[in-house]
């Protein structure tokens, strides 16, 4: 969904004040695996994917460690190096060829400054960011692999259509053999 539509359906923000900060985020368009930014970035960049999917990741003892997908109609801003002043640990890797919007976070935060009704909408994203930080935090300590499988597939149907069986192993914790099992119904 492009990135106007989506704030018109998720707020009640005059159409004007959407434009202005629609003006602000400009178009990337990155091919399948590339790189949007490379770990230890110091981006401080909001990107809105308007079509794709992006894997959020981090290395850890020479291994690439899968943290998060971003699908359609989804924000990311590199927290450590817009808040703390420090490096980002993650990458992001295009996983498909993938429409981006991209602006300058000090630009949108202005933005936002300026038009209360905005502010809102960003306390809106904050809050659906935390909800899903808590929900990955209690899967990763409280539920068994079957159950952070089922609860990905019920929140992203197509996952599986989309993304390497590696990655989604990756992102849930466990080794591409532990998912071939699970797939196949024995991980019951």
């Amino acid at each position: 969904m492009k990135l106007i539509d989506y704030i018109h359906e998720q707020t009640q923000i005059d159409s004007q004040a959407i434009e202005l900060l629609d003006n602000l985020f400009e178009y990337r368009e990155y091919k399948k695996y590339s790189l949007l930014l490379k770990e230890g970035n110091r981006s401080k960049e909001v990107f809105y994917i308007e079509e794709g999917i992006i894997r959020q990741f981090y290395t850890k003892n020479k291994k690439d460690i899968t943290h998060a997908f971003l699908a359609e109609d989804s924000f990311y801003m590199p927290i450590e190096p817009i808040y703390f002043h420090n490096p980002s640990p993650f990458a992001l890797e295009a996983l498909e060829v993938c429409k981006v919007r991209v602006a300058n976070f000090s630009q949108v935060e202005q933005m936002i400054h300026n038009h209360p009704k905005l502010r809102g909408f960003m306390e809106m994203l904050l809050v659906a960011f935390l909800k899903n930080l808590t929900l990955r935090i209690y899967g990763i300590k409280f539920q068994t692999a079957q159950e952070r499988y089922d609860f990905l597939l019920k929140n992203y149907p197509k996952i599986l259509l989309r993304v390497p069986l590696g990655h989604v192993a990756s992102f849930l914790g466990i080794t591409q053999q532990t998912l071939s099992v699970i797939r196949a119904g024995k991980g019951n």
